[in-house]
């Protein structure tokens, strides 16, 4: 019997195993290597399915849903689930998984009545049903045209959109004893890879709880996001006032040059609501606020907003001084390092707290400073000659990752602080069961600006990722309920103007690299999007902040 040679990462093995021998049988042949049961697997650093044949010689890794990519196969499967149970149970109703929140997805079934805990028992139970049966997930490839023609055939209007505007000649689709959905990503093998779930009501519709990254069999704890929930909902109520309710819909826009449209009525609707944080500070004036704190996780835009902010509070007559958080970075040399020895940029303790309190007591007692300014590529303090003194009228605007712990300004009152919340809320959808992850949304931000103005690789970028989102795990997202105003920086058409910049720098990532599995993650999830050109862009957007040509510093 011929075989071939399989290198297996997780413990180092080589082994030889049968042409076309499956990555099921492979993890067999190696061992069984992982903790938990593996849910995918990077093949010459490039994630399939466990039902993948291998035919040539391969570098193998298994993915458990410890890791970012098994998890995240986890929950495709589970949402598959979810919806073919909603289909069997309510066979006429519509299900939506809308978005991320409160650690589980917020999901609305439409039935033209409320869904009582009756109903989202028996869903319930359905699920349990299929996950026992150990149904296998059929991956299918047919022509776009015929798969068009067949989610139409099902009701599936919105998945139809999204394949025919995408502009691919095949798509793949999966199928669940008889019932069929699409995913851009894989899924486990079959339902019986599904160990732990639940579905709770939430606000208005249901939350889908899933197993922890890090203790997959526990359960995420639900933690209430009500202004988070606003926030998204607000944004949902827009893309459905313009008729955009998922990535099909804007392609189709973009495609009858309606582009300009939707960047202005995006960028005019961003600007309506920072206008209206500006006019609550400015109420707030008279009680004794003097301090607006802007915060949020990395690449939220929240340097642009904090000057588009003041530019709102100079038109309330107020004076708006800003200082950044990052220009109070310790020395490379003497930032702390994380447990794999790495620079803590994340940690809070990697800013100059001594020396940002002088200055911020100085400023409150009328005297005046010299900021200092942090070069991200010498990794040092330096000095522009920029002076700062606060009038009888300013408001001091402190932008940056850890404004909102209250460790920073533990000195100040509170009457006198105004906190703002800034992050990218991904409001859009590929269609009514594939959600955007915000963190996508803010990786791509972060990618191309730090290309471009950091001096840092898209492997660099993407290899600092786990630990970007472990740092905003305990040091930022803890606070972002305590905020007194919460802002979407993420915008309608972004996704589209960032696809030309990202899809050339992502592709500089070399197969060997093990960064190589996300770019090409990346790379296939912005194919959905149809490219539209940021000329129509103000030099105002919150965008220019990551593609450059925008009317602030930075």
């Amino acid at each position: 019997m011929d075989t071939i040679t399989i290198y297996c990462k997780n413990n180092s093995q080589k082994v030889e195993v049968p042409i076309g021998a499956s990555l099921v049988e492979i993890y067999k042949a190696v061992g069984e290597p992982l903790r938990f049961t593996p849910m995918n697997a990077m093949v010459n650093n490039k994630v399939e399915g466990l039902t993948f044949r291998c035919w040539q010689p391969k570098d193998v890794e298994f993915t458990d849903y410890t890791n970012p990519s098994g998890m995240r196969a986890y929950v495709r499967s589970l949402c598959h689930i979810f919806s073919k149970a909603v289909n069997d149970v309510l066979p006429s109703a519509t299900l939506d998984l809308e978005h991320p929140i409160s650690k589980g997805y917020y999901c609305v079934i439409e039935n033209g009545k409320p869904i009582d805990e009756v109903t989202i028992r028996k869903i319930k139970e359905r699920m349990w049903e299929i996950v026992e049966a150990d149904i296998p997930f059929i991956h299918k490839t047919i022509r776009t045209p015929e798969a068009v023609a067949l989610f139409h055939q099902h009701k599936m209007g919105d998945k139809a959109r999204l394949i025919e505007t995408a502009g691919m000649v095949y798509t793949s689709y999966y199928e669940l004893d008889g019932y069929i959905d699409f995913f851009y990503g894989c899924l486990t093998p079959s339902t019986g890879y599904i160990h732990l779930f639940d579905i709770v009501p939430y606000f208005d519709g249901v939350l889908l709880r899933v197993p922890q990254r890090d203790n997959p069999l526990e359960l995420e704890p639900e933690i209430r996001q009500d202004k988070m929930f606003e926030v998204y909902k607000g944004s949902l109520t827009l893309l459905r006032t313009l008729c955009l309710d998922n990535v099909g819909d804007l392609n189709k826009a973009i495609g009858e040059k309606k582009s300009s449209e939707i960047i202005l009525v995006s960028e005019a609707m961003q600007e309506k609501q920072i206008a209206g944080i500006a006019k609550q500070i400015s109420d707030r004036y008279d009680d004794g606020v003097r301090i607006v704190l802007i915060s949020g996780p990395s690449s939220s835009g929240k340097t642009t907003f904090a000057q588009r902010l003041g530019i709102q509070l100079m038109t309330n007559l107020y004076h708006p001084v800003s200082i950044s958080l990052d220009d109070y970075f310790l020395n490379r040399v003497d930032t702390p390092c994380d447990e794999t020895g790495d620079y803590d940029y994340e940690s809070l303790y990697s800013l100059d707290l001594d020396y940002f309190n002088s200055d911020l007591g100085k400023l409150l007692k009328g005297e005046e400073i010299e900021l200092p300014s942090y070069s991200f590529t010498t990794g040092t303090r330096v000095y522009k000659g920029k002076k700062l003194k606060l009038r009888s009228n300013s408001l001091l605007i402190i932008e940056g990752n850890h404004a909102l712990n209250p460790e920073l300004t533990a000195l100040i009152d509170n009457k006198y602080k105004y906190r703002v919340y800034v992050s990218a809320l991904t409001s859009i959808s590929l269609d009514n069961h594939n959600w955007i992850p915000t963190t996508d949304n803010r990786l791509l931000r972060r990618i191309v600006r730090d290309y471009q103005y950091r001096n840092y690789s898209p492997t660099e970028t993407i290899a600092r990722w786990p630990s970007v989102r472990k740092g905003e795990d305990k040091w930022i997202f803890p606070f972002q309920e305590t905020t007194d105003s919460m802002f979407n920086s993420a915008m309608l058409y972004e996704l589209a103007a960032l696809r030309p910049l990202a899809e050339p720098i992502l592709s500089e990532v070399k197969e060997e690299e093990r960064e190589y599995a996300e770019a090409y993650r990346l790379k296939r999830f912005l194919r959905y999007f149809n490219p539209i050109n940021d000329k129509d862009m103000p030099g105002t957007s919150l965008l220019r902040e990551f593609v450059g040509g925008g009317s602030f510093n930075y």
